[in-house]
């Protein structure tokens, strides 16, 4: 004679059912986990809602981001005149000395650097 007979074939308990569980039904008490037809929002969700709301490659800044060359940079290069060809897209700030003439050509020019580019001899045409 088998003792523990049926066991194998024993299904597994179905908590919340009613009966003889009392209010709670086996669930505990409370919270999201108790109610019926209660589902936990996966994580993903949460992290895409802390995003901005317009992301994405259509919505990224469309112009280039500009750099800034100062006039001691300028010095140390070999040309005498600069434009957008052998710059690319940069502004030309007054930090620096110079004591070479130089000719900038189509590029943004702060005021002090304008200055000391005509004290030093040289010219700025901002006209493209």
């Amino acid at each position: 004679m088998e003792l523990f007979h049926g066991l194998k074939n024993k299904k597994a308990k179905r908590i919340a059912r009613g009966g003889k569980r009392g209010t709670t039904a086996g669930r505990g008490t409370k919270g999201q986990k108790s109610r019926a037809g209660h589902r936990i929002r996966p994580a993903e969700r949460d992290l895409l809602i802390r995003l901005p709301k317009l992301r994405g490659y259509k919505n990224k800044p469309i112009s280039k981001k500009m750099r800034a060359v100062n006039i001691g940079d300028l010095e140390k290069m070999a040309e005498k005149e600069f434009s957008k060809n052998n710059l690319g897209l940069v502004k030309i700030l007054g930090k620096g000395k110079l004591a070479k003439a130089v000719t900038i050509q189509g590029l943004p020019v702060s005021k002090n650097a304008k200055l000391k580019i005509e004290k030093a001899g040289g010219q700025v045409n901002n006209k493209k």
